[in-house]
């Protein structure tokens, strides 16, 4: 059981969203951190090519796998896997911090992020959109719904949460010891709140806790 008292006696501070926080910046994408970063490469109905990283980002479905990543407002990105169906996800991590941070540029629709940060497009598996050589991950996906936000009062927001099915996977081989992937090996950098916070991910930091019997484990 426990100890409900020391709610009442916790300084706290509360504000209701939609009004002042009280606070110099908003502390909402703090709070809900380190998540993984969206790099989503994609490719227009005329070819050119596209890469982006987006803040929310996450794993939806385990089988079969479905991740998504939230637009917020019309971007490139979400048109792109809208007309075409298609995208991939790329693991950004420590040695392509400054790259990914570069292709967060706000340029014009006929600019190439691949050649605007220094990275090469790979040709992918099974989907047309191309995915960056030099990510140690990536999964190749195809377009599954584009959901539009909307408020209590349902008001549709200009976000757009676009949901992928992962229908192939790259995995660099130094990342699989014994046949399992290592998360810390990789380095994979995790974004935070503020304009330009991160964090980085070690094994030293890492604990394991079973989960009780009759609860379904995941491998």
């Amino acid at each position: 059981m426990t100890d409900s008292s020391s709610d009442a006696v916790r300084d706290t501070h509360f504000y209701e969203p939609g009004s002042c926080t009280g606070l110099p910046h908003s502390p909402f994408n703090a709070i809900i951190a380190p998540r993984p970063i969206g790099w989503i490469s994609s490719q227009s109905t005329d070819g050119v090519l596209n890469l982006a990283p987006f803040s929310f980002f996450n794993a939806f479905n385990y089988e079969p796998p479905i991740i998504g990543f939230a637009s917020n407002g019309p971007k490139d990105t979400l048109a792109n896997a809208e007309t075409t169906g298609e995208f991939c996800w790329n693991l950004v991590t420590d040695g392509l911090a400054s790259a990914m941070n570069t292709t967060s540029a706000a340029v014009p629709p006929d600019v190439d992020e691949f050649t605007l940060s220094g990275l090469t497009p790979g040709t992918s598996r099974i989907v047309r959109a191309p995915h960056v050589v030099e990510s140690p991950v990536v999964f190749e996906c195809r377009t599954t719904q584009v959901v539009p936000l909307q408020t209590l009062t349902g008001t549709v927001t200009e976000t757009r949460v676009v949901f992928g099915e992962v229908v192939g996977v790259h995995i660099a081989r130094e990342l699989l010891v014994d046949g399992i992937y290592q998360t810390a090996l990789a380095k994979p950098v995790l974004r935070a709140g503020g304009p330009g916070d991160y964090f980085g991910l070690d094994a030293e930091h890492k604990f394991t806790m079973k989960r009780p019997d009759g609860h379904r484990t995941t491998g």
